[in-house]
């Protein structure tokens, strides 16, 4: 399948654009990117062509993989669906639930495939935990902690201006809710508020009855990271294992079940851009929730 990878940062080029070049089924055909010259340095590096215009690479690939941030992400994605093409996107999908719908809207209105990445979703370990854990069923609770740290000298994300702008919550949240919600089940309320360094609490309350908290940050302190996922309930208390693939490994995941939905002719991944919009419902309904210092019905 011929990918149009669009982004140039380091996620870009050592998660995506690495996944992809070693990929047996997967041939990167180019690079675009805001900023020219990395475009061209990244497409170099991996053999491809650099495009100047979004709807020419996208006119050339079969599929499109998107390390863009979230709002430019949704706009691409919605160009890329309407003509045909499959998505590989990143979490989150977007920054407002009208964007996301736009996406979903076009996914669904092309028929095309569609898997979003939560990285830890596409960890054996992982995926295997919560497979098992939501089988098995009975949880009461759940308590995770996202501590992550990325503005210390030399960390690639530091001067990302979306994340620098919307923070933990939209960065790390996703990567909370991924887990949280084939467990729980969908989120129906949520309550919000900030802490010193960043920090962002959540408490959810789940639509089957069960609760859970979500603390997150990206200014820990270097020795404070931390991410943390307990589940209790009438099985008794169960954490979650520290996925052990590298990003790159766990994108070819993703890129295995984008061509196997492909293949099938199935558009029912449990990943898809579907889940990427009620991550971002609960998202924005715990974005609201800080800012009026209530409690927030989650959409549908």
């Amino acid at each position: 399948m011929r990918f149009g990878l669009f982004g140039t940062g380091h996620w870009a080029a050592e998660t995506h654009a690495a996944a992809l070049e070693a990929h047996p089924r997967a041939e990167l055909v180019g690079v675009w990117g805001r900023n020219p010259d990395k475009a061209a340095a990244l497409a170099t590096r991996y053999g491809a062509p650099a495009y100047e215009e979004v709807d020419s690479l996208i006119a050339a690939c079969d599929a499109v993989a998107v390390a863009l941030p979230p709002d430019i992400q949704a706009d691409i994605a919605v160009r890329a669906a309407t003509a045909g093409r499959h998505l590989l996107l990143d979490k989150p999908l977007a920054l407002t639930v009208a964007d996301a719908d736009r996406v979903v809207e076009a996914a669904t209105g092309s028929q095309v495939a569609s898997v979003v990445f939560f990285t830890g979703r596409y960890q054996p370990d992982v995926a295997g935990f919560i497979a098992a854990t939501a089988a098995a069923g009975g949880w009461h609770t759940a308590n995770v902690i996202r501590f992550a740290s990325i503005f210390q000298p030399g960390s690639p994300y530091g001067q990302s201006p979306w994340r620098r702008e919307h923070g933990a919550l939209w960065d790390v949240g996703p990567h909370a809710l991924a887990v949280l919600l084939p467990v729980l089940g969908r989120v129906a309320r949520v309550a919000a508020t900030d802490g010193p360094g960043g920090l962002v609490h959540l408490l959810l309350s789940h639509a089957d009855g069960a609760t859970s908290t979500v603390s997150l940050t990206l200014d820990a302190p270097p020795r404070s990271v931390a991410a943390e996922f307990v589940f209790y309930g009438e099985s008794g208390i169960e954490r979650l294992p520290n996925g052990g693939a590298s990003s790159a490994t766990a994108f070819g995941v993703a890129i295995d079940q984008l061509l196997a939905e492909v293949d099938a002719g199935t558009r029912d991944h449990r990943c898809d851009v579907r889940f990427g919009r009620e991550v971002v419902t609960v998202l924005a309904a715990a974005e609201t929730a800080r800012a009026q210092g209530t409690v927030i019905d989650v959409p549908v």
